[in-house]
């Protein structure tokens, strides 16, 4: 079953409250490079949407947001989501390991949110290199992922298995220093506690500027 497969099983099989990664509301670092005006309204992409709680949330913030995300019921799941609220918002089903051919736009603002944990390293240049392509110059770009020091999933090891049997590969912050460089000018990269369903996450948080 490739990665793809799982993610679809999972969305289409679990209530959004048994999905470990479906929180309602917004993360507390992504509020706050808002509200720090690190980031402003501005067109901007939405990396591994999911059911779209976070884009949603930025497009009342007055964000043109598009939502991407290769597990369709997902997609589906964000599409009804923003009819039922009135929050228009444009979701799209793409493979952010693939040619982004459905991206026909570019963005000043691409953020993905405990997403690139799902990404393995020998995966991550070809995403990162999708990243940049799809960004406008000097676009800002935010990353954040589980850290190797998390002391959840085991607690040891990079690679780890979660109560929904997904494997997932957890960074350093030199690792995602090396990763980002090529393309991106980092700003600020440091490891924060990001807030979970259950139990709170120690993640690698990059805030960069496209080159």
């Amino acid at each position: 079953m490739t990665h793809q497969d799982e993610l679809e099983r999972i969305y289409s099989t679990k209530a959004p409250k048994d999905i470990p990664w479906n929180r309602e509301g917004p993360p507390h670092a992504l509020i706050e490079a808002i509200e720090r005006h690190k980031i402003r309204p501005c067109k901007a992409i939405d990396l591994g949407c999911g059911t779209g709680n976070y884009a949603l949330h930025l497009a009342g913030r007055g964000f043109n947001l598009t939502g991407i995300d290769f597990a369709s019921s997902a997609i589906e799941a964000a599409r009804t989501k923003a009819e039922a609220v009135g929050i228009r918002c444009r979701f799209l089903v793409a493979d952010l390991l693939g040619s982004l051919s459905e991206i026909t736009d570019t963005y000043d603002f691409a953020y993905d949110w405990h997403l690139l944990h799902h990404v393995y390293p020998e995966q991550r240049h070809t995403y990162v290199k999708n990243v940049a392509r799809i960004l406008n110059p000097r676009g800002r770009y935010l990353s954040v992922c589980f850290s190797e020091k998390n002391p959840n999933f085991g607690g040891s090891g990079k690679y780890r298995t979660t109560s929904l049997d997904t494997k997932l590969y957890f960074s350093s912050e030199d690792e995602m220093r090396e990763l980002f460089e090529p393309c991106f000018d980092v700003e600020e990269l440091r490891t924060i506690e990001t807030e979970g369903k259950h139990t709170p996450h120690l993640s690698v948080y990059a805030f960069m500027r496209r080159r």
